[in-house]
């Protein structure tokens, strides 16, 4: 019974993140410590390998349809990939499982939910805000940041959230995206965000393998229940309000982020 209520966790979460491609992360990790009872470290870095794997075959399909702005993506790995990587050395150091190290997670948590809640009521109420498309010939100045020092520096700080709270590459990402890239259509800033989030989960997941911090058995039955939730999202995106989904989402963001908090 406990298996199915762990595939049924992951095709709700799959069936949200496919409705609104809010980031898989800032729901899973939550349900697994609040639901499941599941220690910090090991939510953390199982629900990273989870979001690598059900992201990975939507940057396919969108670098199949050429919707993926890959200097955007570049730019933002050349930050957040070695940050992940110093931050995997810190928690190998202090050791993830130690309670000095879960307290920062659980805390480091509750904000990053924070976070994201205000940034999923943010493009609720402003995500048309964006150029649906961009001119002719501006293609290259809508791939320029603001400044050439400011994706690496945010795509360092979202590498070290994510590898320490599985959360950051989603809505997130998708602010920050918004705010260096102001000439960039919303859809190419969707896509160069799950593009980029594949290659740092994948290393943050496979350095908490690395530490012990991933339950593999855990992790396939959420995929089993996310691979089908995520397919009848995307297949419902068009037919639900996402503006209300989005709002009733950054309410649930916010108590739990407030709840870890106080943990």
């Amino acid at each position: 019974m406990h298996d199915l209520a762990f595939v049924f966790a992951g095709f709700c979460v799959g069936l949200i993140v496919g409705l609104t491609g809010v980031g898989g992360g800032s729901l899973m990790t939550p349900i697994l410590i609040f639901f499941f009872q599941v220690k910090p470290y090991l939510a953390v870095g199982t629900d990273l390998l989870f979001a690598a794997f059900t992201k990975m075959g939507g940057t396919v399909k969108l670098a199949r349809s050429k919707s993926v702005e890959w200097r955007v993506v570049l730019n933002l790995s050349a930050g957040s990939i070695p940050a992940s990587l110093i931050t995997l050395y810190v928690l190998h150091t202090l050791g993830a499982a130690s309670s000095t190290v879960q307290h920062i997670m659980t805390t480091t948590l509750g904000g990053a939910l924070l976070l994201t809640a205000a940034a999923t009521l943010y493009k609720a109420l402003r995500g048309k805000a964006s150029p649906a498309s961009v001119a002719a010939g501006q293609e290259a100045a809508a791939a320029r940041p603001r400044h050439w020092s400011l994706p690496l520096l945010f795509g360092a700080l979202i590498g070290s959230l994510v590898t320490l709270t599985s959360v950051g590459a989603g809505a997130i990402g998708v602010t920050v995206l918004m705010l260096l890239y102001p000439l960039l259509p919303l859809p190419r800033i969707v896509a160069a965000d799950i593009a980029y989030a594949v290659p740092l989960t994948l290393v943050a997941g496979l350095g908490h393998a690395s530490l012990g911090s991933v339950d593999w058995p855990l992790l396939a039955k959420l995929l089993a229940g996310s691979i089908p939730g995520i397919w009848i999202g995307s297949h419902l995106m068009f037919k639900t309000p996402e503006r209300v989904i989005r709002s009733l989402l950054s309410v649930l963001l916010a108590y739990a982020g407030l709840k870890l908090i106080s943990l």
